[in-house]
């Protein structure tokens, strides 16, 4: 089987990374096409994993659509040479236009409601929209479910050790309590409208947590004067340590809260639509508390934050309830693999019996 799949995001790398290592020992080939949004190209460099850039993308609208056809262009060509079986995307609309174009189907995967853009132009190209399922939307007759998250594709302990190293490199002892807070930049077309955090309470937030914990930053934009000493400084290949060993996460990353989740470590997650998998990790397990955007919102976040930092028990309270969330969940990493080396018959497997995921429990 040949694979071409495309990179949009530094997450989609931590998706695809494990499925590639193992379907590549089964002799299948793959051809990856990468963004370089933030650290994806580090991230592929530092797992092997050879690929073809498609530059940094644009944040403009009229420099967007230009980009979008620069794009197409890129994967076009690259996929006319590799001549695939078909192509694989995070509902990314460049490789769906693509694949239309070489006359080859699209796999399309999703956990992102709000990324109504990217819905729209890439779901009319694909053949199989995959979700989790608790994605809150229902996307037609091609919409096939499965029972996990995507951040278990890489953070499930099949998959993932934490390395108590991070602990030296972020010049603290080991049983020191440390919050690690996120900002986005916001200028991601799903993003559109959002104001996220104001300035006032990103500080205000440094300053209550660093009363009972160190505080760490990793911002997607240059950090304000008076937040810079709290910059992160890591390896981009090390975070998932340092939130597996984090006392808290605060921020506006659904990604990053759903990786606490996996890894036993509480999150506060800001934003106006939230997500279908953070909401269920909040209603169902209690690793996650989802708030808006709204000025109330934020001081009762930051105040829940503290509230989670006087409590001693936290990290042996959430890992207990991580272990129960993820006995419930299939192995997603395995389930890509059966579904892509199987692909046509997968998809009409998993569509007339959806039950037949939980073979891979």
């Amino acid at each position: 089987m040949k694979i071409l799949i495309d990179i949009n995001h530094p997450a989609h790398v931590h998706y695809f990374k494990n499925l590639i290592k193992l379907m590549i020992g089964e002799g299948h080939s793959f051809l990856i096409i990468s963004r370089n949004k933030e650290c994806e190209h580090e991230l592929l460099e530092n797992q092997k994993i050879p690929f073809i850039s498609r530059g940094e993308g644009a944040q403009l609208l009229i420099s967007k659509i230009l980009y979008y056809f620069k794009a197409a262009k890129i994967i076009y060509k690259a996929g006319r040479r590799f001549n695939p079986d078909y192509l694989v995307s995070c509902s990314t609309p460049y490789p769906a236009f693509v694949a239309y174009l070489l006359n080859k189907p699209h796999i399309s995967i999703t956990d992102t409601e709000s990324a109504y853009f990217h819905h729209l132009l890439s779901n009319i190209f694909s053949d199989y929209i995959l979700t989790p399922i608790c994605f809150k939307k229902e996307l037609g007759r091609k919409h096939l479910k499965f029972t996990s998250y995507m951040e278990l594709a890489y953070l499930s302990p099949n998959y993932f050790k934490p390395d108590k190293s991070i602990i030296k490199l972020l010049g603290m002892e080991y049983n020191e309590k440390f919050v690690v807070i996120r900002h986005v930049s916001r200028n991601a077309v799903h993003d559109q409208g959002h104001n996220g955090i104001t300035l006032e309470n990103k500080v205000k937030s440094v300053n209550e947590f660093s009363k009972y914990a160190r505080v760490f930053i990793s911002s997607e934009m240059e950090l304000p004067d008076e937040l810079k000493e709290y910059e992160i400084d890591i390896p981009p290949e090390r975070m998932h340590d340092v939130l597996a060993f984090a006392t808290l996460f605060y921020g506006e990353s659904a990604t990053m809260a759903s990786e606490c989740a996996c890894l036993g470590t509480p999150a506060i997650y800001l934003d106006n639509d939230g997500r279908g998998y953070t909401d269920e990790e909040e209603d169902i397990y209690g690793l996650v508390f989802n708030y808006s955007e709204s000025e109330k919102d934020q001081l009762l976040s930051i105040k829940k934050g503290i509230e989670l930092l006087k409590n001693e028990n936290i990290k042996k309270n959430w890992q207990k309830k991580t272990e129960t969330m993820i006995s419930d969940k299939i192995d997603v990493t395995a389930f890509f693999v059966w579904f892509f080396e199987n692909y046509p018959s997968s998809g009409k497997i998993l569509k007339e019996n959806p039950d037949y995921q939980l073979k891979f429990n």
